[in-house]
């Protein structure tokens, strides 16, 4: 059997979680509540590295079909994809760090400044059933977040079995088997993995902030509610600003 592994983590960010088996509603919440750092995707390299933002651009993940996955990859690569799909094609990704931390990671499919911004959502969870704090997202217990297409999923278990063959053991464990090697050269910080060689779809793989918890993503939508950006918080930094640690560390 598959065994998916604990890494050593230096935190944890605690939140609130609902899940409510209902449908996905558009309803007004104050996202301002939920992120104070939505302008990272938005600001310029120049003034990132004023407000001690580093930037690091990774490369592009292939939608092959434009439903996106945010999840941990090591315990939720089969997680349903979200709500709202967009075109399939090559997008870049973009991480910003803060405090030596991967603090947010953006999947940018437009230019431009959002006019607004959605908490996503994936099929079967309602926005008028959030209540106070309450908020979605994706759980994360292996210190690591991902965007990926929902068809990638297919080629990590096809890479599983390969790994299966050449070890001559059903008992493989997906991160020292595979994505330790190409952490580690980034600092085990971010890996754009690709499970098969030679056929389309990769993983966008980053280290979650301070490391397990539940973080929420959002879309960053124009004035006609066409997605430019996607934006995952890890709760590093506040007000999109790394020159000072949340609660004056």
């Amino acid at each position: 059997m598959s065994t998916w592994p604990m890494r050593t983590l230096r935190g944890l960010l605690c939140a609130v979680a609902a899940w409510v088996p209902s449908s996905t509603n558009a309803a007004e919440i104050d996202i301002s509540k939920l992120s104070s750092n939505l302008d990272l995707a938005s600001l310029g390299d120049a003034d990132l590295a004023a407000r001690s933002i580093k930037v690091l651009r990774i490369g592009k993940v292939e939608l092959t079909s434009g439903r996106i996955v945010a999840s941990d990859p090591l315990v939720g690569p089969d997680r349903a994809p979200l709500a709202r799909t967009v075109s399939p094609g090559d997008y870049p990704v973009t991480l910003y760090q803060a405090f030596g931390r991967i603090a947010a990671a953006s999947l940018r499919f437009a230019e431009g400044k959002p006019t607004r911004w959605e908490l996503a959502v994936i099929p079967g969870q309602d926005i008028n059933s959030l209540k106070g704090d309450e908020f979605f997202g994706y759980p994360v217990d292996a210190g690591l977040g991902c965007y990926m297409d929902a068809d990638t999923y297919a080629m990590i278990r096809e890479r599983e079995k390969q790994v299966q063959t050449e070890k001559s053991s059903s008992d493989i464990n997906y991160y020292d088997d595979v994505l330790a090697s190409e952490l580690e050269p980034n600092n085990n910080d971010y890996a754009l993995h690709r499970p098969i060689s030679g056929k389309r779809g990769n993983v966008a793989v980053f280290s979650s902030g301070w490391g397990d918890g539940f973080y929420p993503v959002f879309w960053g939508l124009d004035a006609s509610g066409r997605p430019l950006v996607l934006f995952t918080d890890f709760g590093v930094a506040e007000n999109a600003d790394g020159r000072r640690e949340p609660g004056g560390k």
